[in-house]
């Protein structure tokens, strides 16, 4: 079997059947192509097909011999057990050598999270007298009101704001929609912005649905939403690590500590498993030990 054979039909079932990402997608084939080149050591070369569950383990223990970090390693071999799952399921291949393959344990570093009175600070921070803060105070509103990803916020359309039921369409990672509901503050923002700022951009041919557009009337880049949001953090003397994504950890862990169920957080972030949102959970001790102690039958009064 021809490795370059292999990885095209490889990118063929991750963008059609799996719906990934072009940036998801270049990740997986760097995987792919990572092990291609240890075989490539070989006399003869190793082909995929004849490389065996040793053979993966040797791989492994070549990239950890480098000083490749944990994470790493477990990103490459969720790679190649994808891979390994396409071959099977092409019946190129009768055994699949990554199946007892297990990755190296990984610590769950939690994310950075900004207070209310954080996000408020920031947005103080934005001079309202410049066109381009409108704007700016509506992205803010959106990402930490919504829970939106950087890709979903630029892409975000106008025909997809729902201004009278309060809620924003949103297209997810792999092309998935999902409905999500949007405060007061981000539906006032939204309409200062439409109507004080965007209202006089001279929009692009292509761009005329996009919400929110940079001075030449065409969609933001995820750089430009990055700058936005240090900027901000500089102004305000914030001295955690805060990005976009910041804003979106904020919204979920800010509505699981008020006692939003788990599985309609999972629904507003748009994560495929539960899994993914639980991360949340262990960011509100205190909380769950107030809950133990007011409602088991052992600790609170009402069980006496």
């Amino acid at each position: 079997m021809n490795w370059k054979v292999a990885q095209r039909g490889f990118i063929t079932y991750l963008r059609l059947e799996k719906s990934l990402s072009p940036n998801s997608i270049e990740a997986y084939l760097a995987d792919v192509e990572k092990l291609e080149r240890y075989c490539q050591r070989f006399t003869p070369p190793l082909t995929p097909d004849a490389l065996t569950a040793n053979d993966i383990r040797d791989f492994i223990k070549d990239i950890n011999d480098i000083g490749l970090s944990a994470t790493s390693q477990a990103r490459i071999i969720s790679g190649l057990k994808a891979f390994y799952r396409y071959l099977m399921l092409e019946n190129e291949i009768k055994k699949d050598p990554t199946e007892l393959i297990e990755t190296p344990k990984i610590g769950r570093k939690l994310p950075d999270v900004l207070s209310v009175e954080e996000i408020d600070l920031m947005l103080s921070h934005l001079d309202l007298s410049k066109e381009e803060n409108t704007r700016n105070r509506a992205i803010l509103e959106v990402l930490y009101s919504c829970g939106l990803r950087v890709s979903e916020l630029i892409e975000l359309r106008i025909s997809n704001v729902y201004l009278n039921d309060g809620f924003i369409r949103v297209i997810g990672k792999g092309n998935k929609e999902r409905l999500v509901p949007i405060g007061k503050e981000g539906l006032k923002w939204i309409q200062h912005y439409l109507q004080q700022t965007r209202l006089h951009i001279p929009v692009k041919h292509g761009h005329e649905d996009i919400l929110f557009l940079n001075r030449r009337g065409t969609k933001l880049s995820r750089m430009m939403i990055f700058l936005i949001i240090k900027d901000l953090t500089e102004k305000a003397g914030i001295k955690k690590t805060i990005s976009p994504h910041t804003l979106r950890h904020s919204f979920a862990t800010h509505l699981v500590e008020a006692g939003a169920d788990l599985r309609a957080v999972q629904e507003m972030l748009g994560h495929a498993s539960i899994t993914t949102t639980e991360i949340y959970t262990h960011l509100d001790r205190h909380r769950l030990k107030e809950d133990i102690l007011s409602f088991h039958p052992r600790y609170s009064k009402k069980g006496k």
